[in-house]
């Protein structure tokens, strides 16, 4: 068993930032193959109704937004301290409480062309 100094720095009024997390049910395909970290992935936008909307390329995927039953916590580890063999200090920067789950198969966004007669 180890023993973990964990701190809660607060954001502003002692409070810890909240983040959220994004579900996608099958995998993420680009025609060449390059790692997604750090690139632009797509947009999302909420309704009226907060029902969170992912545009990716030409495909629209309708979700909803779900509260986890465990939260996550963000941690960021500090260096410990070597000379006195102290523990590693954590911090946490953020929790995730919600999530939001897209497990419908994304839908083409098709342009609507008028025929010509």
């Amino acid at each position: 068993m180890v023993q973990v100094v964990v701190k809660l720095p607060g954001a502003k009024n002692g409070e810890t930032k909240e983040w959220a997390m994004i579900e996608l049910q099958g995998t993420l395909e680009t025609r060449h193959p390059v790692p997604l970290s750090g690139r632009f992935i797509g947009d999302l936008h909420f309704t009226h109704k907060d029902v969170p909307v992912l545009i990716i390329g030409h495909h629209i995927l309708y979700g909803k937004v779900v509260t986890l039953e465990k939260p996550y916590g963000i941690m960021v580890k500090e260096s410990s301290d070597e000379e006195t063999g102290g523990p590693p200090t954590y911090n946490i920067t953020a929790v995730i409480k919600k999530k939001l789950l897209f497990k419908t198969r994304p839908k083409p966004i098709i342009a609507n062309v008028p025929k010509k007669i």
